[in-house]
């Protein structure tokens, strides 16, 4: 594996780790449905969480979770929209953003709470 691949891997491991230390429920890591994926599912008091780990050695070319820009918005939307379709959830749910900084544990951890906003739809049955 890469060593960039590597990094992430680690980034979303600590994300997750931070995650249920701080009380959350984890529901999925690395969940993908066709070129869909969401870095990490969790739930917090009731609400769903979809969660984007942008992991980076260091802050050179500026802040990891700045790579959220409107197309990954978007994506991850669409990702959303499908997972709670396939889990017939039907839940409050929001976006947040974990940026993991540093060559190796132990990292630097920022976590936006409701990072942006996108719509997300919860229909169910038969069209």
């Amino acid at each position: 594996m890469a060593q960039h691949n590597l990094l992430g891997h680690s980034g979303e491991e600590t994300a997750a780790r931070y995650l249920m230390h701080e009380g959350y429920t984890l529901h999925d890591i690395n969940w993908r449905c066709g070129h869909l994926e969401i870095d990490i599912v969790a739930e917090w008091y009731g609400e769903i969480v979809f969660v984007e780990v942008k992991t980076r050695r260091d802050e050179r070319f500026g802040a990891p979770e700045d790579a959220v820009d409107a197309t990954k918005q978007a994506h991850l939307a669409r990702a959303a929209n499908a997972y709670l379709r396939l889990h017939r959830i039907d839940q409050p749910s929001r976006f947040d953003v974990i940026a993991v900084v540093g060559e190796q544990p132990p990292f630097r951890i920022r976590h936006t709470k409701h990072a942006f906003d996108a719509p997300t739809r919860t229909v169910f049955g038969t069209t």
